[in-house]
């Protein structure tokens, strides 16, 4: 049995002792991958482990693990949750910036705080690994430590339903709501089934963008992660930095994260590689759940009319429906998403702030915001492009809860 270290001395909790750990290598993966449903890529080991060995994240960046991990007794993890000490806001996407700033004008240290969740991935899932009763007892030990340690708080983002209702229980917890925008297929068998359920002036315009793609001589390679060559990774990576420095930001992954991914977690990985000819051109690239598929990085190498959408979007459907997944989250942002087929869903974060005023203040722009963040939600759903019939079988005004 591997011996736990951390930087922290282990803390005698309920249940066992909590550790910080500074790095996953300080637990074995079969023992970290125990305590996960295995239903996502993204909690796995094998992905967050990626990120640290690749530099993705580190101290040096604003990404400092400290991994929680509840060991039992006998030596046996018992819970853990993906943690790091953060000294910005970003990548985060829950967007706390105002909060920090407010900090900073009244003289209030917001940095640096703890934030349970998954580096750069704003996938709602589960953030606490292990059974109900030692989730309990790691986030209560988790919130008795950021009282008592040089910490302004304590960040969840994108909770599963089920913590969502946990944390939901515990105390000193804020809620935050927010949206993102989903497809859910309802028994479609291709792209046709879907085209088949849109109102008509959305099927005209959906099947133009398709066929502007394929009139520019697109044509697209479907590869899992063990079929890459090192250089087909040069050119996912080129892409993948280009999306970002057309923005004129610095992309967050290094280029050796993906060849780590593709060695560790082969199976979940699927990269669409678009060609003009046998030119690559751009590339989307998707890891894939036990029942959903999640749409993660895009980049092209040159412009083409309505690429973006037919590799991120109608693409994705296909894949999804290929590989019998009835759920496609293509990421965070927006409305453009709405237009197509992709239904509101509200997401959940928590926050444990020490600071009573900051607290007190937090509290009410959140339940203030939450009014705000349904009310925009539903409005939505009434610009789904569906007809009314397909609406009321389920593509349209779906529940607004948070994913699992």
């Amino acid at each position: 049995m591997p011996e736990y270290v951390s930087d922290k001395a282990p803390e005698k909790v309920s249940e066992g002792q909590l550790c910080t750990l500074a790095s996953l290598r300080e637990v074995a993966a079969s023992d970290w991958d125990a305590l996960f449903d295995g239903s996502q890529p993204f909690l796995q080991h094998g992905f967050l482990s990626s990120l640290e060995d690749s530099g993705s994240v580190s101290a040096a960046v604003g990404w400092q693990p400290a991994h929680q991990l509840l060991i039992g007794d006998d030596g046996v993890p018992r819970a853990a949750a993906p943690s790091y000490i953060k000294s910005h806001s970003r990548g985060e996407y829950v967007f706390d910036s105002g909060w920090a700033d407010a900090c900073r004008r009244a003289g209030i240290a917001y940095y640096p705080k703890l934030l349970t969740g998954i580096p750069f991935t704003p996938v709602t899932g589960a953030r606490f690994g292990g059974s109900l009763v030692h989730q309990q007892a790691l986030i209560s030990a988790v919130q008795q430590r950021v009282e008592s340690e040089a910490l302004s708080s304590w960040h969840i983002n994108f909770t599963s339903a089920e913590q969502t209702l946990l944390l939901d229980a515990s105390p000193n917890l804020l809620a935050r709501e927010g949206v993102q925008f989903h497809w859910q297929n309802p028994g479609w068998r291709d792209l046709q089934d879907y085209l088949d359920a849109l109102r008509s002036s959305k099927r005209k315009k959906f099947r133009h963008e398709i066929n502007a793609v394929s009139q520019a001589g697109i044509s697209y390679d479907c590869l899992q992660g063990h079929e890459l060559s090192e250089a087909q990774w040069d050119f996912v990576y080129a892409c993948y930095s280009n999306t970002y420095h057309e923005r004129g930001q610095q992309q967050y992954l290094t280029r050796s994260f993906f060849s780590l991914l593709a060695e560790r977690l082969p199976q979940a990985i699927r990269v669409l590689i678009a060609k003009r000819g046998d030119k690559p051109v751009a590339m989307a690239f998707y890891l894939v759940g036990r029942d959903s598929l999640f749409g993660r990085y895009w980049g092209a190498l040159e412009p083409i009319d309505s690429l973006h959408f037919d590799a991120c979007f109608y693409q994705g459907m296909q894949l999804a429906m290929r590989e019998g997944l009835s759920h496609f989250d293509a990421g965070a942002q927006g409305e453009h998403k709405l237009l197509r087929g992709f239904s509101p869903v509200i997401t959940y974060s928590w926050h444990q702030l020490k600071h009573s005023g900051l607290r007190e203040a937090v509290a009410r722009f959140v339940r203030e915001e939450a009014v705000s963040v349904r009310a925009y939600a539903l409005d939505a759903e009434q610009h789904l492009p569906y007809r009314k019939e397909d609406q009321s079988a389920g593509h349209g005004t779906r529940r607004l809860i948070s994913s699992t």
